[in-house]
């Protein structure tokens, strides 16, 4: 046994108490509630229990009670808060297997900071034949007040159950063998809105628990809370609903345990917790983890997206030029960068139709979300719905995931629809819903999904001539050519040639780290040129004469009207064999423009490294005197420095 619980009282060197707990008749157990442990056991309940010393020193107090943890439990309460009870119903399994009926009386005792039960065990059985004996006795003694007595007993025993019951916080409700309420307690009443008067002698599970969650019916035979009487086993359960008196659902986990009365179960108590607060804060959680997941995944797809459209960008992300066509086109996207209304950009190819699309996004309210370009040109005919719309996984062959779809990607943003008159006639009035409605569906899932998507389309063909040949819906037609904006082509704005191809030129000298200069000839020369593949042929040219440069001087390469290629030498024979003739003023007027175009490549340096003088190939004092001759602006003179 533990020391001594207070000082001791020693007679002779011996411990009294625990002499008188060592050689008790009275089989008596000491055990720790909070640690589910049995401290010590005196002989006495050894002999009953069957077990040796070391053994039950060994035993959790609940294994020894296999099957009766609830019953454990309202009893070690009860001994705790009135600091001494007893109980008949607990039933400890001896060493054979065979249940004990016994009487278990405990106090609190207090050792060393911990409070432990101290048990004492009455063999109810043997008790009973001693108040056999002694009942007859006394009724021949004492004959009708005895039975009196005996009646005032059962009534407190009564009393002190319906105590415990009340004190319980769990819900705890009885059922006999027919499934009818034998008793249901406060917390029960409370959590469920049902009296106890309402619900005693009439079948339970059609009044709390006859529907699943769902709203599948509830078939009694199913019911684990019955189960536990017709089978006799221990029945526990998380994730159902017990439903209130108000209709609403009230979701609980429970015990079901069985009651037996001379080895037969009769009914079954049910001791059961709303966790309904729990389950919320649960699926609140789940539900915030799979929005993180959500975007967590759009960010990566279009941290992806923005990486290819990286990689294949080739066109400076400004627009670059003075002439009178330009000036239209940026007023234009003045106007309608901040309204929402869908914009139609035509043009041949390599324009530049993309460049105004971005600053169109860039200047309006949702700059701060992605503009997701689609090359309508570039996706297979069987895959247009799935990379508009997104798919789930299992849609199709080869979906192994789910993806989302161009416009969920650019939700809150702008979708440009590049070549857009390639879109297959079976899928435009698709995209007429999605532009009209805001809604649509994945590929293979149907969950309508809303988004908010602003639409820019580019085309180089004449899509009114696709509407005539039914190769376009005219309602898609107009849905997005609310405003049209024309991108002009190279050919017709020949004045901003010499200042894209100085900007194409600085981006290649700083890649290929060299110092390469544009002439006043090349200019000329490139301006001469009709350029059919506009701004994208100009930068290919740029970019080969950049790497063919020699000794700091470039080689551009043009091809002549048949689409030969011709190089620098040859176009300058043909050239020389069929000279242009200019007027005096014609001259003076052309190399003006020539000049004011090199000041502002520039931003107004003539002397020193990339200044205009170098990159006309004439001395810096030579183009101050020209500039003076030809009488530019005050603002253009003022730019120079010494």
């Amino acid at each position: 046994m533990d020391p001594a619980l207070d000082t001791p009282a020693t007679v002779h060197g011996v411990d009294l108490r625990a002499a008188a707990f060592e050689f008790s008749v009275e089989p008596t157990l000491l055990i720790d509630p909070y640690a589910d442990q049995i401290v010590d056991a005196n002989p006495a309940a050894c002999t009953l229990l069957g077990y040796d010393r070391a053994l039950l020193r060994q035993t959790r107090v609940t294994t020894l009670h296999a099957g009766q943890v609830p019953e454990l439990t309202v009893f070690t309460q009860a001994v705790l808060h009135k600091g001494a009870y007893w109980t008949i119903a607990l039933t400890p399994r001896h060493a054979t297997g065979q249940d004990l009926r016994l009487e278990y009386a405990g106090c609190v005792v207090s050792h060393e900071g911990r409070t432990l039960v101290l048990l004492t065990l009455t063999d109810l059985e043997a008790r009973r034949r001693r108040n056999v004996d002694a009942a007859a006795e006394d009724h021949m003694r004492g004959g009708i007040a005895t039975w009196q007595r005996v009646e005032r007993v059962f009534q407190d025993i009564e009393r002190e159950n319906q105590l415990i019951l009340r004190a319980a916080g769990e819900g705890i409700y009885g059922v006999n063998a027919e499934g009818k309420t034998t008793f249901v307690n406060p917390a029960a009443e409370r959590m469920l809105g049902w009296t106890a008067e309402e619900l005693v002698g009439k079948e339970i599970h059609p009044i709390v628990h006859h529907t699943h969650h769902d709203g599948r019916h509830y078939h009694d035979h199913d019911c684990p809370i019955y189960a536990a009487f017709r089978d006799g086993a221990v029945h526990q359960v998380d994730g159902e609903v017990f439903w209130r008196k108000d209709g609403s659902p009230a979701w609980v986990e429970y015990t079901s345990t069985p009651i037996r009365e001379g080895g037969v179960v009769v009914g079954a108590v049910v001791v059961f917790r709303d966790v309904s607060q729990r389950r919320e804060a649960d699926e609140k959680l789940h539900a915030a983890l799979a929005e993180v997941d959500r975007l967590r995944e759009r960010l990566e797809l279009e941290n992806a997206y923005l990486q290819e459209e990286i990689r294949i960008e080739t066109n400076p992300r400004g627009i670059i030029g003075q002439s009178e066509a330009i000036q239209k086109t940026l007023r234009q996207v003045k106007l309608v960068a901040p309204a929402t209304a869908a914009v139609m950009i035509t043009g041949e190819s390599g324009t530049g139709k993309e460049l105004i699309a971005r600053a169109i996004h860039e200047a309006s309210g949702r700059s701060d979300r992605p503009l997701i370009r689609v090359n309508c040109a570039a996706i297979p005919r069987e895959l247009f719905e799935s990379e508009f719309f997104g798919h789930v996984r299992g849609a199709f062959t080869g979906a192994m995931r789910d993806r989302i779809g161009r416009f969920e990607l650019a939700d809150g943003g702008t979708l440009f629809l590049d070549e857009v008159g390639e879109i297959p006639l079976e899928l435009q009035g698709k995209l007429l819903r999605v532009l009209q409605e805001g809604n649509f569906e994945r590929v293979g899932q149907e969950r309508t999904r809303t988004v908010d998507v602003r639409l820019i389309a580019a085309t180089n063909r004449d899509l009114k001539q696709e509407v005539l040949r039914g190769r376009f819906r005219e309602d898609l037609y107009f849905r997005l050519n609310v405003f049209p904006i024309e991108s002009v082509p190279l050919r017709e704005r020949r004045e901003d040639i010499p200042l894209l191809a100085q900007h194409f030129l600085t981006s290649e000298s700083k890649a290929l780290k060299s110092n390469l200069r544009l002439s006043e000839g090349d200019a000329r020369r490139l301006m001469r040129y009709d350029w059919p593949g506009n701004v994208r042929e100009l930068q290919n040219v740029i970019e080969r004469a950049a790497i063919l440069a020699q000794n700091g001087r470039l080689r551009i390469d043009l091809p002549d009207a048949s689409g030969v290629q011709l190089t620098q030498g040859a176009a300058r024979q043909k050239v020389d064999a069929r000279p242009a003739v200019m007027t005096a003023a014609e001259m003076r007027d052309h190399e003006r423009t020539n000049i004011l175009a090199a000041l502002d490549a520039c931003a107004g340096k003539v002397f020193g490294p990339g200044g205009a003088a170098e990159m006309l190939d004439i001395k810096p004092t030579t183009l101050a005197s020209r500039i003076k001759t030809l009488g530019l602006t005050p603002r253009s003179r003022a730019s120079l420095n010494a």
